[in-house]
């Protein structure tokens, strides 16, 4: 993203932006790098920062950090490092009163441009002309990743060690095994983001080059017709939802939809079905699908709280309750897919006709690209985000549960109010004093730090970030940037433009039609479940996690997201209007507010206070 060269900018200055009351010394939760600092001040402040809501929307925990680090770090690697994006390096990031700011590094200089694009071509060419095969070794590297972040063994601190590790020469000692799990579980997040990015930016890339060759050729398509062209491909990221829907159908032919009543919880239901020879028979068909397809997260996943569905199956049970209730009402509940690939076909079809002959070719194989590489950029998530990230939350408890059977923490879930280096000297003095003999500081020094940071983190939820902070840039040209949060410089212009409390917000055209509904404003997952029949769903960012309630609403609104942003494809695969990049509508709409979503214009307007 270019830097403004203004003074003055419709933005706050990061260095302007007051600690909210109580929350002094909040930064001790973050590592030194994160923060907006005097040294960098020059820089920072005349540069364009916007709020990660999509994936950062509430304060983060201490430990939660390792998915801001890591993941910037391979992002940064791939995009910068190996395939040399030409007009973007990578991505900064700055932590405000704890909530994660980003802003994209440029390349301006034409020369280095073009140096860059010379390794891109060769490099990204050769993923794209094996991106089956590559993809498939993609696949088998993250299920190993998996399988061994589940199998991986947190020793505990026996009174004594075993006979082995006296008379057998290949062993190590519990505080040597302890202090290696740990070292290897952080390795594995980090070899997860590795894998993670490596093909997420050129399955943006080829998207990027069909919709640059589509706009030169067709100056007035819109972007949503661009999207719609690639819609309507199966992807493994659907499946858990078309399981759902399944288990609906299977409860009534079987007679046993009366246990799915709106607003019970899973347990009640549970034990409903459980008393009947019918009932323990769809549970038994549960139990048969729960692997893999319940290894989704109730979140994006990158926050410890984003448990999996064996873990919390509330969104699971709220869309088998929903699609009984459809499917009673003789409502449709499966996807619209023909329908998709019926207008897809027809918009290629129609648009690929008003091209020149030369043209036409170009046309015809970028759009065959982006269709071949299109469902990486959904899949990765089930992989990586929900599957992987859910086993590794869980991997950290045991570390948590370690420490706190000796003392050094109240609760298991303490954990994730340290730091992960704080944990490493946390551990590092309990497997010191558990070998000696001698008495730990632990227990006094960690549970008031934990109990502070808690509060802080209350405290700071409580607390708006502005959608953008910094100078108002001139251009944005990241390509990650635009495709994925949605932030283009139209974007930022119009969220720059735009008037609070106005009634009306503007943001991508994502997903067509138009509906009015009332809002449902869901801030966090554990709203997810009062989301009702009839809802507009208003969030900072929804994810494909979320898609099994998404038979329950009638449009989707979020304050950030571009069309190719998960939010965005997940709506168009359910024909759900949508508007996505607000930058603003969680803080202006409430719940219980009449709202009208355009989604073919990118409009939503207040209709009823």
């Amino acid at each position: 993203m270019a830097p403004s060269t203004e003074t003055t900018s419709a933005f706050p200055s990061p260095y302007a932006i007051e600690t909210p009351p109580g929350c002094e010394g909040w930064e001790e939760m973050y590592p030194y790098h994160a923060f907006f600092h005097e040294a960098r001040r020059e820089a920072d402040e005349n540069r364009f920062w916007f709020w990660n809501s999509m994936h950062f929307p509430v304060p983060m925990p201490a430990f939660d950090m390792v998915c801001v680090d890591s993941p910037y770090q391979a992002l940064g690697v791939w995009q910068n490092r190996v395939f040399a994006v030409p007009p973007a390096m990578g991505i900064d990031y700055r932590v405000v009163n704890g909530y994660v700011y980003i802003s994209g590094n440029p390349v301006t200089d034409p020369e280095k441009i073009a140096e860059r694009a010379g390794y891109f071509q060769q490099r990204a060419g050769y993923y794209y002309e094996h991106w089956d095969e590559l993809y498939a070794k993609f696949k088998e590297k993250m299920r190993a990743l998996i399988a061994e972040i589940t199998d991986l063994r947190v020793p505990d601190l026996p009174e004594y060690e075993a006979d082995e590790v006296a008379f057998e020469d290949d062993r190590n000692t519990s505080f040597y095994e302890v202090l290696a799990a740990y070292d290897r579980t952080i390795r594995c997040g980090d070899l997860m983001w590795q894998h993670h990015f490596e093909f997420l930016l050129l399955g943006y890339g080829a998207y990027m080059t069909f919709s640059e060759l589509c706009k030169s050729q067709l100056p007035d398509i819109p972007d949503q017709h661009v999207a719609q062209m690639i819609a309507g491909i199966d992807v493994l990221l659907f499946k858990p939802s078309a399981e759902l829907r399944k288990l609906a159908k299977l409860a009534i032919d079987s007679g046993v939809d009366g246990a799915f009543v709106e607003g019970r919880t899973p347990a009640e239901i549970d034990a409903e079905l459980a008393d009947s020879d019918a009932g323990r028979a769809w549970l038994e068909e549960l139990e048969r699908i729960k692997d893999p397809w319940f290894n989704m997260a109730t979140g994006d996943g990158l926050y410890h709280f984003y448990r999996s569905w064996y873990d919390d199956p509330t969104i699971a049970y709220a869309s088998v309750v929903g699609h009984v209730r459809a499917l009673r009402d003789g409502e449709e509940v499966e996807r619209p897919t023909e329908a998709l690939e019926r207008e897809r076909d027809r918009l290629a079809e129609e648009y690929g006709a008003l091209l020149p002959e030369d043209s036409r070719k170009a046309f015809d194989e970028l759009l065959a690209l982006s269709r071949t590489v299109f469902p990486y950029v959904e899949e990765h998530k089930f992989f990586c985000d929900y599957w992987f990230l859910t086993r590794f939350w869980n991997k950290v408890r045991e570390f948590g549960a370690l420490l706190a059977t000796h003392g050094f923490l109240e609760d298991a879930e303490d954990v994730f109010q340290l730091g992960r280096h704080e944990v490493a000297q946390a551990l590092d003095e309990l497997v010191l004093t558990w070998a000696t003999g001698g008495a730990p500081l632990g227990p006094a020094h960690w549970p008031p730090i934990v109990a502070r940071r808690k509060e802080l983190l209350e405290r700071l939820g409580e607390w708006t970030p502005p959608p953008a902070i910094g100078a108002t840039p001139e251009a944005i040209t990241d390509p990650a940037v635009i495709m994925l949060w949605g932030v283009t410089t139209q974007r930022v212009q119009e969220w720059a433009s735009s008037e609070e409390g106005s009634g009306r917000l503007t943001g991508a055209a994502a997903s067509p039609g138009v509906v009015e509904g009332v809002a449902r404003v869901v801030i966090d997952v554990e709203e997810i479940a009062r989301v009702r029949e009839g809802d507009i769903l208003v969030c900072p960012i929804t994810s494909p996690a979320w898609a099994p309630i998404f038979s329950n609403v009638k449009a989707v609104v979020t304050d950030i997201g571009g069309v190719m942003s998960h939010a965005a494809i997940v709506c168009r695969e359910y024909g759900l209007p949508a508007v996505v990049g607000t930058g603003r509508a969680t803080s202006q709409i409430r719940t219980g507010q009449t709202i009208r979503v355009d989604g073919s214009n990118g409009v939503v307007t207040v209709v009823d206070a």
